[in-house]
């Protein structure tokens, strides 16, 4: 064995010693909240299927007959011949449902930031991202080569004070998400907004955990607190309450047709399936002509939030799909989430780099195609464990 693999086995090694160690589970999915691990049925909270919708016999139809009629794939990038009618419907669709002029479909949410901020942003530029942002963020403000200005989290003077620090002759772009995918809280987006526009910045928003979730008929965050007009790039996700895959950026025409142009995750991918496209268009009309979707999903969240809090659980307060369980120790939240998983539930425990060290954590996500008693089990049990644990008294 070579000197480089005998390092590398000594990192997994204290990796392992850490409790910070990761491996593949494979799950094999029967709905939107039950699979098989190692042969048993387990109930999951750890999925981002906010809506239930992988399973949606409307969806998954959509998803057949193109598939049926189009093939199991594009064949190139959309610039070469992978573009289509079906692409063409899903845009116009999304541009409606965020209130934007264009709408444009990334292969994923990842290659959407990556596109987006490399193509917004370059060398001496400047991009002011919440320090709580998505790992895709952190690495697309990297590729671009700009200058890096992160601010504390959701701190909105520590911001305005930077903005007035720096240079203004060149680009500035402020980026944040919507709903933060590891706290499950929302980015105070019209703060942002009148900060953007007084400094004569860029706002853009992933809205990954809120799109489909939040505002009136899943529109998003901007949209629940009515600044959607006031957000110059609409970052959004097809993978997560959608239930498909792709991710997408709406905003003005001239924005969209720029990216088509510069933005290199775009150019050089090869095109979605068109089941997936033909999908996520029925998924995202599903969300006007069946809003029990999301009421159902809400009431969920209200139930298990009403139910760990009674028991004693120290929650944050919110609103959306995202309920993060507090630990702090890596060995305790893994110790729990084994637990769980013995009792046939699996939330899978979140730690560094994840999250901050110090900041390990089961992190629930609730779908609503989740049942009111196993909403009422996984609570329940939780309490009982996190006494053990000493979490709690």
């Amino acid at each position: 064995m070579t000197d480089v693999y005998t390092g590398l086995k000594k990192k997994l090694d204290t990796i392992k010693k850490a409790s910070l160690y990761r491996k593949l589970l494979p799950i094999t999915f029967t709905c939107p909240t039950h699979g098989y691990i190692n042969g048993r049925d387990v109930l999951l909270f750890c999925t981002n299927n906010y809506l239930g919708l992988t399973h949606h016999p409307q969806v998954i139809e959509a998803s057949i007959r193109a598939t049926e009629r189009f093939g199991t794939g594009a064949g190139a990038s959309r610039l070469i011949s992978g573009h289509s009618h079906l692409y063409e419907e899903l845009e116009d669709t999304l541009a409606w449902f965020k209130g934007t002029e264009k709408a444009l479909v990334f292969s994923s949410g990842y290659t959407a930031n990556v596109g987006v901020i490399t193509a917004m942003a370059g060398k001496n530029d400047l991009i002011f991202s919440d320090r709580l942002v998505h790992a895709s963020i952190v690495d697309a403000c990297i590729l671009s080569r700009a200058e890096k200005r992160p601010f504390p989290h959701n701190d909105m003077d520590f911001l305005k004070n930077s903005i007035l620090s720096e240079k203004a002759n060149v680009q500035r772009l402020i980026v944040t998400e919507g709903v933060f995918s590891m706290d499950g809280d929302i980015a105070p987006l019209k703060e942002l907004a009148d900060i953007s526009l007084q400094n004569d910045c860029l706002l853009m928003v992933d809205d990954a955990h809120g799109t489909g979730v939040m505002g009136e008929g899943g529109r998003g965050t901007a949209d629940s607190l009515g600044v959607g007009k006031n957000i110059d790039i609409h970052i959004g996700t097809l993978s997560k309450a959608i239930g498909l895959v792709g991710g997408f950026v709406a905003g003005s025409r001239d924005l969209i047709l720029y990216l088509i142009n510069k933005a290199r995750s775009f150019v050089y991918t090869t095109a979605l399936p068109p089941g997936v496209i033909a999908a996520a268009t029925t998924a995202i009309k599903l969300l006007e002509t069946d809003p029990l979707l999301i009421k159902r999903l809400r009431s969920n969240i209200r139930l298990i939030r009403e139910i760990l809090v009674s028991g004693g659980v120290n929650l944050p307060p919110g609103e959306t799909p995202i309920i993060p369980v507090l630990l702090g120790n890596e060995r305790k939240a893994l110790n729990i989430s084994r637990a769980l998983l013995e009792n046939g539930i699996y939330i899978p425990a979140i730690r560094p780099p994840t999250v901050p060290k110090g900041m390990a954590r089961l992190r629930v996500t609730v779908s609503a195609a989740h049942l009111e008693t196993e909403l009422e089990k996984t609570a329940m049990l939780l309490i009982e464990l996190s006494r053990k644990e000493g979490i709690i008294d």
